[in-house]
């Protein structure tokens, strides 16, 4: 950490930035929750959209991830895309038809 004062009060007023941002992120997540979009699974997208903006500022600013190298860089674009693709498979098996034609098939 820097003994300068300047680095210190600007170090701070960004954490503080970033602290209000996940509050206001939070807040929308909240009143996302109350929303009805066009179908159930926009809401969890929105949800998921919003979740990892806000994991990607606490890892970036709190964790101090964005003064890494660049090695560290290229595992996490792996597990975003990861991430990304577990969601998006989440997503896709709400609206997918055969899952549904076939469930109510069973139970007729």
């Amino acid at each position: 950490m820097s003994d300068n004062i300047e680095e210190i009060r600007k170090s701070v007023k960004k954490y503080i930035i970033i602290g209000v941002t996940l509050i206001i992120c939070t807040g929308l997540t909240v009143w996302l929750s109350y929303v009805e979009l066009p179908t159930h699974g926009l809401n969890i997208l929105a949800g998921m959209i919003l979740a990892t903006f806000k994991a990607a500022l606490v890892a970036l600013i709190f964790m101090h991830l964005n003064h890494e190298r660049s090695v560290i860089y290229k595992i996490l674009i792996f597990t975003v895309v990861f991430a990304l693709a577990l969601f998006l498979l989440f997503y896709f098996s709400n609206i997918d038809p055969l899952v549904f034609e076939g469930f109510y098939k069973h139970n007729e």
